[in-house]
Protein backbone atom coordinates (compact mmCIF):
# COMPACT_ATOMS: atom_id res chain seq x y z
CA UNK A 1 0.00 0.00 0.00
CA UNK A 2 1.68 3.51 -1.36
CA UNK A 3 1.40 6.45 1.59
CA UNK A 4 -0.19 9.62 0.78
CA UNK A 5 1.84 12.11 -0.16
CA UNK A 6 3.72 15.19 1.92
CA UNK A 7 1.31 17.65 3.10
CA UNK A 8 2.33 21.24 2.99
CA UNK A 9 -0.17 22.92 6.12
CA UNK A 10 1.37 26.18 5.05
CA UNK A 11 2.59 27.44 1.54
CA UNK A 12 6.51 27.27 0.54
CA UNK A 13 6.31 30.00 -2.08
CA UNK A 14 9.52 31.81 -1.71
CA UNK A 15 8.86 34.46 -4.03
CA UNK A 16 5.60 35.41 -2.64
CA UNK A 17 6.85 35.35 0.72
CA UNK A 18 9.62 37.44 -0.70
CA UNK A 19 7.25 39.95 -2.03
CA UNK A 20 5.08 40.48 0.71
CA UNK A 21 8.16 40.80 2.71
CA UNK A 22 9.74 43.57 0.20
CA UNK A 23 6.09 45.60 0.08
CA UNK A 24 5.99 45.09 3.91
CA UNK A 25 9.12 47.01 3.98
CA UNK A 26 8.36 49.13 1.35
CA UNK A 27 5.07 50.44 2.69
CA UNK A 28 7.24 51.31 6.29
CA UNK A 29 9.70 52.82 5.21
CA UNK A 30 8.42 54.86 2.34
CA UNK A 31 11.68 53.85 -0.05
CA UNK A 32 12.18 51.86 -2.94
CA UNK A 33 14.62 48.79 -2.48
CA UNK A 34 17.13 47.97 -5.46
CA UNK A 35 17.82 44.33 -6.49
CA UNK A 36 21.32 44.33 -5.28
CA UNK A 37 20.85 47.12 -2.20
CA UNK A 38 21.79 45.58 1.40
CA UNK A 39 17.69 46.17 2.32
CA UNK A 40 16.90 43.56 -0.22
CA UNK A 41 19.99 41.21 1.02
CA UNK A 42 18.28 41.60 4.52
CA UNK A 43 15.05 40.34 3.17
CA UNK A 44 16.03 37.86 1.29
CA UNK A 45 17.67 36.42 4.85
CA UNK A 46 15.13 37.21 6.34
CA UNK A 47 12.42 35.44 3.89
CA UNK A 48 14.77 32.19 3.80
CA UNK A 49 14.39 32.04 7.54
CA UNK A 50 10.64 31.82 7.41
CA UNK A 51 10.90 29.49 4.99
CA UNK A 52 13.01 27.34 7.08
CA UNK A 53 10.32 27.53 10.07
CA UNK A 54 7.49 27.01 7.57
CA UNK A 55 9.30 23.98 6.20
CA UNK A 56 9.77 22.80 10.15
CA UNK A 57 5.93 23.53 10.49
CA UNK A 58 4.85 21.12 7.62
CA UNK A 59 6.69 18.50 8.86
CA UNK A 60 5.64 18.36 12.59
CA UNK A 61 2.40 18.45 10.70
CA UNK A 62 2.83 15.76 8.48
CA UNK A 63 4.40 13.88 11.27
CA UNK A 64 1.57 13.83 12.98
CA UNK A 65 -0.73 12.09 10.51
CA UNK A 66 0.11 8.61 10.26
CA UNK A 67 0.06 7.78 6.69
CA UNK A 68 2.92 10.15 6.24
CA UNK A 69 4.47 9.83 9.74
CA UNK A 70 8.06 7.90 10.52
CA UNK A 71 10.34 6.19 12.81
CA UNK A 72 9.57 6.94 16.44
CA UNK A 73 6.82 9.33 15.66
CA UNK A 74 4.64 6.50 13.22
CA UNK A 75 5.35 4.39 16.54
CA UNK A 76 3.96 7.07 18.98
CA UNK A 77 0.62 7.23 16.05
CA UNK A 78 0.12 3.44 16.89
CA UNK A 79 -1.27 4.07 20.62
CA UNK A 80 -4.35 5.08 18.73
CA UNK A 81 -5.00 1.95 16.75
CA UNK A 82 -5.75 -1.34 18.25
CA UNK A 83 -1.85 -2.33 17.03
CA UNK A 84 -0.39 -0.54 19.50
CA UNK A 85 3.52 -1.65 18.78
CA UNK A 86 6.05 -1.99 15.62
CA UNK A 87 6.68 -5.99 15.03
CA UNK A 88 9.84 -6.49 15.76
CA UNK A 89 12.33 -8.95 13.76
CA UNK A 90 11.53 -12.73 14.42
CA UNK A 91 13.19 -16.13 14.03
CA UNK A 92 13.15 -18.35 11.34
CA UNK A 93 11.45 -21.59 12.72
CA UNK A 94 11.47 -25.53 11.72
CA UNK A 95 11.24 -28.81 13.11
CA UNK A 96 14.33 -31.43 13.43
CA UNK A 97 14.36 -35.04 13.93
CA UNK A 98 16.62 -35.77 17.34
CA UNK A 99 17.69 -39.42 17.02
CA UNK A 100 19.41 -41.94 19.19
CA UNK A 101 21.25 -45.51 18.50
CA UNK A 102 18.42 -47.59 19.77
CA UNK A 103 15.29 -47.82 21.03
CA UNK A 104 15.73 -47.75 25.26
CA UNK A 105 13.33 -48.81 28.00
CA UNK A 106 12.96 -45.59 29.27
CA UNK A 107 12.11 -42.12 27.82
CA UNK A 108 15.00 -40.04 26.64
CA UNK A 109 15.27 -36.39 27.40
CA UNK A 110 15.91 -33.81 24.91
CA UNK A 111 16.41 -31.02 27.00
CA UNK A 112 15.08 -27.20 26.68
CA UNK A 113 17.59 -25.19 24.79
CA UNK A 114 19.87 -27.76 23.14
CA UNK A 115 21.19 -26.35 20.12
CA UNK A 116 21.59 -27.44 16.88
CA UNK A 117 23.62 -26.03 13.51
CA UNK A 118 24.27 -26.82 10.21
CA UNK A 119 27.60 -28.09 8.56
CA UNK A 120 29.24 -24.29 8.11
CA UNK A 121 28.06 -23.81 11.59
CA UNK A 122 26.60 -20.30 10.00
CA UNK A 123 23.51 -20.10 12.71
CA UNK A 124 22.06 -21.78 15.53
CA UNK A 125 19.06 -23.10 16.02
CA UNK A 126 17.48 -24.00 19.85
CA UNK A 127 14.83 -25.98 21.46
CA UNK A 128 12.14 -24.04 23.46
CA UNK A 129 10.73 -26.73 25.15
CA UNK A 130 11.66 -30.32 26.86
CA UNK A 131 11.19 -33.32 24.60
CA UNK A 132 11.34 -36.54 25.19
CA UNK A 133 12.02 -39.71 22.85
CA UNK A 134 8.97 -42.30 24.03
CA UNK A 135 10.12 -45.38 25.54
CA UNK A 136 11.58 -48.29 22.80
CA UNK A 137 11.56 -45.37 19.67
CA UNK A 138 14.29 -43.79 18.34
CA UNK A 139 13.57 -40.24 17.14
CA UNK A 140 11.44 -37.38 18.12
CA UNK A 141 10.70 -34.18 16.30
CA UNK A 142 10.84 -30.90 17.81
CA UNK A 143 10.48 -27.43 16.75
CA UNK A 144 13.54 -25.60 16.96
CA UNK A 145 14.02 -21.78 17.06
CA UNK A 146 17.19 -19.72 15.37
CA UNK A 147 18.71 -17.48 17.62
CA UNK A 148 19.23 -15.19 14.82
CA UNK A 149 16.36 -12.85 14.36
CA UNK A 150 15.25 -11.35 10.97
CA UNK A 151 15.25 -13.38 7.22
CA UNK A 152 19.02 -15.00 7.68
CA UNK A 153 17.69 -17.97 8.96
CA UNK A 154 14.74 -18.98 6.39
CA UNK A 155 15.36 -21.87 3.73
CA UNK A 156 17.52 -24.17 5.37
CA UNK A 157 16.07 -27.00 2.84
CA UNK A 158 15.00 -30.34 5.04
CA UNK A 159 18.54 -32.14 5.75
CA UNK A 160 20.56 -28.82 5.99
CA UNK A 161 20.51 -28.55 9.81
CA UNK A 162 22.14 -31.44 10.68
CA UNK A 163 24.88 -31.08 12.96
CA UNK A 164 24.23 -31.65 17.27
CA UNK A 165 25.66 -28.75 19.35
CA UNK A 166 24.34 -30.22 22.63
CA UNK A 167 24.93 -33.70 22.86
CA UNK A 168 22.02 -35.96 25.05
CA UNK A 169 21.99 -39.12 25.94
CA UNK A 170 22.42 -41.95 23.33
CA UNK A 171 22.21 -39.01 20.77
CA UNK A 172 23.41 -39.92 16.78
CA UNK A 173 22.03 -37.43 13.93
CA UNK A 174 19.65 -35.02 14.05
CA UNK A 175 18.27 -33.09 10.92
CA UNK A 176 15.60 -30.88 10.56
CA UNK A 177 12.11 -32.20 8.45
CA UNK A 178 10.87 -28.90 7.21
CA UNK A 179 12.12 -26.05 5.21
CA UNK A 180 13.19 -23.33 7.99
CA UNK A 181 10.93 -19.80 7.45
CA UNK A 182 8.93 -17.77 9.34
CA UNK A 183 11.97 -15.08 10.42
CA UNK A 184 11.74 -11.38 8.96
CA UNK A 185 13.20 -8.44 9.96
CA UNK A 186 11.35 -5.24 11.60
CA UNK A 187 8.54 -3.59 9.74
CA UNK A 188 8.92 -0.59 7.98
CA UNK A 189 7.39 2.26 8.02
CA UNK A 190 5.29 1.09 5.38
CA UNK A 191 4.54 -2.07 6.20
CA UNK A 192 3.66 -0.83 9.89
CA UNK A 193 1.34 1.56 8.30
CA UNK A 194 -0.40 -0.90 6.51
CA UNK A 195 -0.59 -3.24 9.55
CA UNK A 196 -2.30 -0.11 11.54
CA UNK A 197 -5.21 0.23 8.54
CA UNK A 198 -5.67 -3.43 8.85
CA UNK A 199 -5.69 -3.08 12.91
CA UNK A 200 -9.10 -1.23 12.44
CA UNK A 201 -10.72 -4.32 11.59
CA UNK A 202 -8.89 -6.30 14.21
CA UNK A 203 -11.12 -4.82 16.52
CA UNK A 204 -14.54 -7.18 15.40
CA UNK A 205 -14.94 -10.73 16.83
CA UNK A 206 -18.00 -11.15 14.07
CA UNK A 207 -15.17 -12.82 11.87
CA UNK A 208 -15.01 -10.43 9.35
CA UNK A 209 -12.45 -10.77 6.54
CA UNK A 210 -11.02 -8.12 7.32
CA UNK A 211 -10.30 -8.83 11.07
CA UNK A 212 -8.89 -12.49 9.58
CA UNK A 213 -6.75 -10.60 7.57
CA UNK A 214 -5.20 -8.60 9.75
CA UNK A 215 -4.59 -11.18 12.66
CA UNK A 216 -2.71 -13.23 10.19
CA UNK A 217 -0.89 -10.78 8.67
CA UNK A 218 0.43 -9.69 12.45
CA UNK A 219 2.76 -13.34 11.96
CA UNK A 220 5.28 -12.33 10.08
CA UNK A 221 6.61 -9.14 7.98
CA UNK A 222 7.47 -11.65 4.91
CA UNK A 223 4.14 -12.04 4.58
CA UNK A 224 2.26 -10.52 1.50
CA UNK A 225 -1.07 -10.94 1.09
CA UNK A 226 -3.85 -13.04 2.86
CA UNK A 227 -7.21 -13.89 1.97
CA UNK A 228 -9.92 -15.39 4.03
CA UNK A 229 -13.15 -17.52 2.48
CA UNK A 230 -15.80 -19.44 3.76
CA UNK A 231 -17.03 -22.13 1.52
CA UNK A 232 -19.79 -23.37 4.05
CA UNK A 233 -21.22 -21.68 7.54
CA UNK A 234 -18.72 -21.72 10.57
CA UNK A 235 -15.54 -23.00 8.15
CA UNK A 236 -12.80 -20.76 7.31
CA UNK A 237 -10.03 -20.71 5.34
CA UNK A 238 -7.22 -19.22 5.18
CA UNK A 239 -5.02 -18.70 1.99
CA UNK A 240 -1.43 -17.03 3.01
CA UNK A 241 1.24 -15.52 0.43
CA UNK A 242 4.36 -14.44 1.27
CA UNK A 243 6.88 -11.96 -0.25
CA UNK A 244 8.50 -13.13 -3.30
CA UNK A 245 5.60 -14.99 -4.59
CA UNK A 246 5.02 -18.16 -2.86
CA UNK A 247 2.61 -19.84 -0.56
CA UNK A 248 3.11 -20.01 2.63
CA UNK A 249 5.13 -22.96 4.06
CA UNK A 250 4.22 -25.65 6.86
CA UNK A 251 5.68 -22.88 9.71
CA UNK A 252 4.03 -19.89 8.74
CA UNK A 253 0.54 -22.03 8.81
CA UNK A 254 1.10 -23.61 12.05
CA UNK A 255 1.66 -19.89 13.32
CA UNK A 256 -1.09 -18.08 10.90
CA UNK A 257 -3.44 -20.92 12.06
CA UNK A 258 -2.57 -20.35 16.13
CA UNK A 259 -3.02 -17.28 15.83
CA UNK A 260 -6.60 -16.99 14.04
CA UNK A 261 -7.73 -19.86 15.71
CA UNK A 262 -7.16 -18.71 19.20
CA UNK A 263 -10.22 -17.97 21.11
CA UNK A 264 -9.88 -13.92 21.65
CA UNK A 265 -9.94 -14.15 17.80
CA UNK A 266 -11.89 -16.41 16.33
CA UNK A 267 -16.17 -16.51 16.83
CA UNK A 268 -17.16 -19.19 18.49
CA UNK A 269 -18.75 -20.99 15.93
CA UNK A 270 -15.71 -20.63 13.79
CA UNK A 271 -13.45 -23.52 12.22
CA UNK A 272 -10.21 -22.29 11.10
CA UNK A 273 -8.67 -24.19 8.23
CA UNK A 274 -5.56 -23.44 6.29
CA UNK A 275 -5.64 -23.54 2.43
CA UNK A 276 -2.84 -23.59 -0.12
CA UNK A 277 -3.48 -21.36 -3.14
CA UNK A 278 -3.59 -23.06 -6.26
CA UNK A 279 -0.58 -21.90 -8.69
CA UNK A 280 -1.37 -20.45 -12.33
CA UNK A 281 2.28 -20.87 -14.19
CA UNK A 282 2.98 -18.56 -17.20
CA UNK A 283 6.10 -17.86 -19.19
CA UNK A 284 8.08 -14.63 -20.74
CA UNK A 285 9.08 -14.54 -24.02
CA UNK A 286 9.87 -11.18 -25.69
CA UNK A 287 12.04 -9.79 -28.08
CA UNK A 288 13.06 -5.84 -27.61
CA UNK A 289 14.41 -3.14 -29.94
CA UNK A 290 16.31 -0.24 -29.36
CA UNK A 291 16.53 3.06 -31.05
CA UNK A 292 19.28 3.37 -33.54
CA UNK A 293 20.26 6.52 -32.37
CA UNK A 294 20.07 5.89 -28.40
CA UNK A 295 22.47 7.71 -26.41
CA UNK A 296 22.13 4.20 -24.01
CA UNK A 297 24.49 1.42 -25.25
CA UNK A 298 22.73 -1.73 -25.58
CA UNK A 299 24.79 -3.04 -22.37
CA UNK A 300 23.17 -0.76 -20.58
CA UNK A 301 19.78 -0.95 -21.83
CA UNK A 302 20.01 -5.01 -21.68
CA UNK A 303 20.55 -4.28 -18.02
CA UNK A 304 17.42 -2.04 -17.74
CA UNK A 305 15.14 -4.56 -19.79
CA UNK A 306 16.32 -7.50 -17.60
CA UNK A 307 14.92 -5.16 -13.87
CA UNK A 308 12.23 -4.26 -16.01
CA UNK A 309 11.42 -8.11 -16.47
CA UNK A 310 12.20 -8.93 -12.76
CA UNK A 311 10.26 -6.10 -11.40
CA UNK A 312 7.50 -7.60 -13.13
CA UNK A 313 7.67 -10.70 -11.89
CA UNK A 314 8.03 -9.55 -8.66
CA UNK A 315 4.66 -7.40 -9.27
CA UNK A 316 2.69 -10.39 -10.82
CA UNK A 317 3.17 -12.34 -7.46
CA UNK A 318 2.80 -10.08 -4.99
CA UNK A 319 -1.02 -10.20 -4.24
CA UNK A 320 -3.41 -13.49 -4.38
CA UNK A 321 -5.50 -13.25 -7.55
CA UNK A 322 -3.70 -10.69 -9.44
CA UNK A 323 -4.49 -10.98 -13.16
CA UNK A 324 -1.76 -12.37 -15.62
CA UNK A 325 -1.02 -8.69 -17.05
CA UNK A 326 0.85 -8.54 -20.24
CA UNK A 327 -0.32 -4.69 -20.23
CA UNK A 328 1.74 -4.16 -16.88
CA UNK A 329 4.78 -5.84 -18.69
CA UNK A 330 4.85 -3.88 -21.69
CA UNK A 331 4.20 -0.36 -19.48
CA UNK A 332 7.64 -1.54 -17.53
CA UNK A 333 9.70 -2.21 -20.69
CA UNK A 334 8.79 0.81 -22.50
CA UNK A 335 9.88 3.15 -19.53
CA UNK A 336 13.08 1.56 -19.58
CA UNK A 337 13.55 3.00 -22.89
CA UNK A 338 13.41 0.86 -25.62
CA UNK A 339 12.15 1.49 -29.04
CA UNK A 340 9.67 -1.26 -29.08
CA UNK A 341 8.53 -5.17 -28.10
CA UNK A 342 7.67 -8.24 -28.96
CA UNK A 343 5.94 -9.60 -26.32
CA UNK A 344 4.85 -13.34 -27.09
CA UNK A 345 3.96 -14.40 -23.80
CA UNK A 346 2.54 -14.17 -21.35
CA UNK A 347 -1.11 -13.35 -22.47
CA UNK A 348 -3.61 -12.05 -20.41
CA UNK A 349 -5.07 -14.79 -18.30
CA UNK A 350 -8.17 -14.01 -15.19
CA UNK A 351 -6.91 -15.23 -12.03
CA UNK A 352 -9.56 -15.89 -8.90
CA UNK A 353 -8.97 -14.01 -5.91
CA UNK A 354 -10.86 -16.46 -3.53
CA UNK A 355 -13.05 -13.99 -2.13
CA UNK A 356 -17.17 -14.18 -2.23
CA UNK A 357 -19.03 -13.87 -5.64
CA UNK A 358 -22.62 -14.36 -5.90
CA UNK A 359 -23.77 -17.43 -7.94
CA UNK A 360 -26.58 -18.05 -10.88
CA UNK A 361 -29.20 -18.58 -8.13
CA UNK A 362 -30.77 -15.81 -5.96
CA UNK A 363 -28.87 -15.31 -2.49
CA UNK A 364 -26.00 -18.22 -3.65
CA UNK A 365 -22.57 -16.89 -2.72
CA UNK A 366 -19.68 -19.04 -3.97
CA UNK A 367 -15.95 -19.22 -2.52
CA UNK A 368 -13.13 -20.37 -4.75
CA UNK A 369 -9.53 -20.95 -3.83
CA UNK A 370 -7.57 -17.89 -4.86
CA UNK A 371 -4.82 -18.07 -7.31
CA UNK A 372 -1.53 -16.82 -7.77
CA UNK A 373 0.62 -16.07 -11.27
CA UNK A 374 4.27 -17.72 -11.00
CA UNK A 375 6.58 -17.27 -13.80
CA UNK A 376 8.24 -20.91 -15.04
CA UNK A 377 10.61 -19.63 -17.76
CA UNK A 378 11.94 -16.24 -19.11
CA UNK A 379 13.31 -16.01 -22.61
CA UNK A 380 14.22 -11.81 -23.14
CA UNK A 381 15.80 -11.64 -26.46
CA UNK A 382 17.63 -8.47 -28.08
CA UNK A 383 16.52 -7.96 -31.59
CA UNK A 384 19.22 -5.18 -32.12
CA UNK A 385 18.08 -1.18 -33.59
CA UNK A 386 15.49 -0.15 -35.61
CA UNK A 387 15.25 3.72 -37.32
CA UNK A 388 13.18 5.57 -35.58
Amino acid sequence: MSRNPEYEFVPMDAQALLSQALAAYEKLTGMTVQPASPEMLFLRWHTAAILQERALNNYTGNQNIPSWAEGENLDALGELFLEHERPGAKSARCRVRFEISQGQPFPILIPKGTRVSDAGGALVWETEEDALIPVGKTSVDVEVVCQTPGTAGNGYLPGQIDTIVDLYSYCTVCRNVTESEGGADAATDEEYYHLLRLSQDGWSTAGSTGSYAYHAMQVSTGIADVVPNSPSPGEVYLYVLMKGGRPAGEEIKKAVYERCSADRVRPFTDHVRMGDPEIVPYEIDLTWYSHADSPVSSAELQGLVEQAVQDYIEWQSAKLGRDINPSKLYQLLMQAGIKRVDLRAPSFQPLRDGRMTLGTQEYEITMTVPQVGQVQRVSVLNGGCEDE
